[in-house]
C-alpha cells in the first residue's frame, strides 16, 4: 500500500512540476480538467487541451483555435502568392524607352536660346562693372599707423 501512494506522489511530482512551470510566467492558466488539463493563453486567448505523455506535457489547440490558426495561414499564403504573381509580372514588363523621359528638340533649342540670352546679359553686366573699377579713383590712403 505505501507503495502504491509513493507512486501516486512520485506520479503528480511529474505532472505538477512542467505544468507548474508553464504557468509560472504569468502568461499562461492553466486548470485541471477530466484526463488532463485545459491551458490558456492569457495574451491570445488560446484554449489548449494537455495530457501527460511519457513524462511529458501534450498540448493540442482546441478546434476553433486551430480552425482559426489554419484560416490565418490561408491568409498568409495567398498574400504570398498575390506578391509572387507581382514579382513575375514586374520581371517579366518590357522596359520602356529611355528617350521617351527625354525633351524633344525643339524644346532644347528654346531652352538653350534662354540660356544663352541669361549669359550674354550677365556678361555685360560683369563688363560694365570691371569699367567702373578701372575708371573710379584711387582712395587717397590715410595716415599709417604703428
Amino acid at each position: 500500500m505505501c507503495r502504491h501512494i509513493a507512486t501516486i506522489v512520485l506520479a503528480a511530482g511529474l505532472i505538477s512540476g512542467p505544468v507548474a512551470a508553464m504557468a509560472q510566467n504569468g502568461r499562461y492558466t492553466i486548470e485541471k480538467s477530466g484526463q488532463g488539463y485545459v491551458r490558456m493563453d492569457t495574451a491570445t486567448g488560446e484554449i489548449s487541451f494537455c495530457r501527460t505523455q511519457d513524462d511529458q506535457i501534450v498540448c493540442k489547440l482546441s478546434a476553433d483555435d486551430r480552425a482559426a490558426f489554419q484560416e490565418h495561414i490561408g491568409e498568409l499564403e495567398a498574400r504570398i502568392e498575390a506578391l509572387e504573381k507581382s514579382r513575375d509580372s514586374a520581371e517579366s514588363a518590357p522596359l520602356t524607352e529611355p528617350h521617351d523621359d527625354f525633351p524633344s528638340e525643339q524644346e532644347m533649342e528654346k531652352t538653350l536660346g534662354f540660356m544663352e540670352k541669361f549669359f550674354r546679359r550677365f556678361m555685360d553686366i560683369v563688363k560694365d562693372l570691371e569699367g567702373e573699377t578701372e575708371n573710379r579713383k584711387p582712395a587717397v590712403p590715410g595716415p599709417e599707423k604703428t
